[in-house]
């Protein structure tokens, strides 16, 4: 028997979109809540229309619920990182915020929104994978506007073995990071067949469950990250190569301003030195 990665669109819909008690299980463990503040139930809520943003189409999971309490819970997997995700992800649940009171609520009713983002890529340089945003008073942290809080999990950081956590914590990270495409059942952890919800996770993922049309679009959403990964480093070399080209050009300029100061070589020396043209160097020394 085969697996799939849970990190693909349509896994990851199937697992934490269609069964509550697992999205239910997945919350409590990975966001900033206390005892008292445990999600008990939840009820689905539409994926929004988001604006059409190159590179963020397809690429980018997106499960919505609330609870009881009206607490909103955005939760995404990110395949591919750019700095603009994170001005994406106060959108969303600043909307997510600000929507609540559309049907005719007033301030004192408006319910916290929780964005959880889990990552597949690294972001920032520290070696914490766990990032928590709210905001706070700069003066005194303890004072906080509540309303929106954040968490960003950069995934390829995540090591079980250097967690001091929960447990269920610890294997819900090392699920979405250990189970692969094509895994087969012989190569599944025991410690994830141990624990009931993580096991109906693993038991979501078989392959035989799926349709063959949602296979091709399993294996198409692949295809769209690895091509967008392809043409992201293509890029970063281009600006790469343009930036140590730029770079070179600027140290010529600097370093016929000082031989012209120093006044000892002629113009002609100077250009034939830096390999440059008479009037290159002719232009520089009029400006």
């Amino acid at each position: 028997m085969f697996y799939l990665d849970p990190k693909n669109d349509l896994t990851f819909k199937k697992i934490f979109g269609e069964h509550p008690n697992l999205l239910i299980s997945f919350l409590n463990s990975l966001l900033p809540l206390k005892d008292n503040e445990l999600i008990v139930s939840i009820e689905y809520l539409s994926p929004e229309m988001v604006p059409d943003i190159p590179l963020f189409k397809d690429s980018m999971v997106d499960v919505r619920c609330l609870d009881k309490k009206g607490r909103h819970f955005i939760v995404e997997m990110q395949m591919l990182w750019t700095d603009s995700f994170k001005s994406r992800v106060l959108f969303n649940a600043a909307k997510a915020y600000v929507r609540q009171l559309e049907k005719g609520n007033t301030y004192k009713t408006l319910q916290p929104v929780y964005a959880l983002s889990i990552v597949n890529e690294i972001f920032e340089e520290s070696a914490n994978f766990y990032h928590h945003y709210k905001i706070v008073c700069n003066e005194n942290d303890n004072q906080q506007l509540k309303g929106l809080e954040f968490v960003f999990v950069e995934l390829p950081k995540f090591k079980a073995e250097k967690m001091v956590a929960k447990r269920l914590n610890v294997l819900w990270l090392r699920f979405l990071k250990e189970m692969k495409d094509k895994q087969k059942g012989i190569d599944i952890p025991q410690e994830f067949l141990d624990e009931p919800v993580i096991k109906q996770a693993v038991e979501c993922l078989e392959e035989s469950s799926f349709s063959p049309a949602q296979l091709s679009y399993y294996d198409s959403y692949w295809d769209f990250v690895s091509r967008e990964r392809t043409l992201r480093e293509e890029n970063e070399e281009k600006a790469l190569a343009t930036g140590k080209e730029i770079g070179r050009e600027e140290g010529k300029v600097i370093g016929i301003q000082k031989a012209l100061k120093r006044n000892k070589l002629s113009v002609e020396e100077i250009a034939e030195d830096f390999e440059v043209s008479i009037e290159f160097v002719l232009n520089i020394k009029n400006k």
